[in-house]
């Protein structure tokens, strides 16, 4: 196992590539090119510009996080093939220069949800918080917005301007959407790239939805041990795997994710991992805590 460190790229990132080399046992970075809009193929130019200063700094990048996907593709609209073959135009580039795995998602609108970016704690740190009485009496715009002002002109991942400029027309869109649809559109995507990931040696690694519960009325699929395994049952290769994510998944009480991970990773389809952590305040909220707390502690002692 490689220890990496989410880096979020110059200008758009206030702990430089010096920092992160700094940190013991941290052999490279997981990044993207954000500015880049959904359905776009990405220019090979700025990919290997981006492979250069990483490597220059003495890091690694062999994970990419994320290529977005196109809100077409997950509606399962006739424009989705336009964007389905730019995918693999960005898949095929960044195989050239040797990036073998991307973390993804299939999340509808937004990418994921805190109701708080900076939830203060009792040692003096911050961190992310979840309160669900907040998410279900603010609308979709309203975080957004609160986002923007929070995030100190820094661009969120997964609340990009680009993206927000649309956001009720895409939380229309869905409207009607149940889960077996959304499936159905999974589907046709997984079918057009796993092959092309064969073929190129790409592991897709798919990132579990974040809460692991329906919010502003969307559809959530990737929330559970069984609806993992529908996932993977869509398309059964190795190329079509998981990111095994312990504060999305851990968010939802009661899952087992030391057998999942069992389960899983014993098949050879967990092909990234973030190793996060959560303490819950009761049944439905919870924050971001340190690695050297409960969840991911126990996770170490029982898997």
């Amino acid at each position: 196992m490689k220890m990496t460190f989410r880096w979020f790229g110059t200008g758009q990132d206030p702990v430089s590539l010096s920092d992160i080399r700094q940190i013991p046992g941290m052999t490279g970075v997981v990044t993207s090119l954000l500015d880049m809009p959904a359905g776009v193929a990405w220019p090979k130019e700025r990919i290997q510009a981006m492979k250069e200063e990483v490597t220059a700094a003495g890091l690694a990048v062999e994970v990419i996080e994320s290529v977005n996907i196109h809100e077409d593709i997950k509606l399962g609209v006739p424009s989705r093939d336009e964007k389905i073959e730019n995918y693999i135009t960005t898949m095929e580039r960044l195989a050239d220069v040797g990036i073998k795995c991307i973390c993804y998602n299939f999340m509808p609108v937004l990418d994921w949800a805190r109701s708080h970016l900076y939830y203060n704690l009792p040692d003096g740190s911050n961190t992310m918080k979840y309160e669900a009485e907040f998410i279900q009496n603010i609308s979709l715009e309203g975080l957004a917005e609160r986002y923007a002002k929070d995030s100190e002109d820094y661009e969120m991942p997964g609340w990009e301007p680009e993206r927000m400029k649309t956001i009720r027309k895409s939380l229309e869109a869905y409207e009607g959407m149940d889960e077996d649809a959304f499936y159905v559109n999974m589907k046709y995507f997984l079918d057009a790239i796993i092959p092309v990931a064969e073929k190129l040696d790409i592991k897709m690694a798919i990132h579990p939805d974040d809460p692991p519960q329906p919010i502003f009325g969307l559809p959530k699929l990737i929330i559970s041990r069984d609806n993992i395994r529908r996932f993977l049952d869509l398309y059964p290769s190795k190329h079509n795997g998981l990111t095994l994510c312990t504060g999305s998944l851990g968010a939802k009480k009661g899952a087992d994710i030391p057998a999942m991970i069992r389960e899983f990773g014993g098949e050879g389809r967990i092909h990234f991992t973030h190793v996060r952590n959560l303490r819950f305040e009761n049944e439905t909220d919870f924050y971001e805590s340190a690695h050297l707390s409960s969840l991911v502690r126990w996770i170490c002692m029982k898997s």
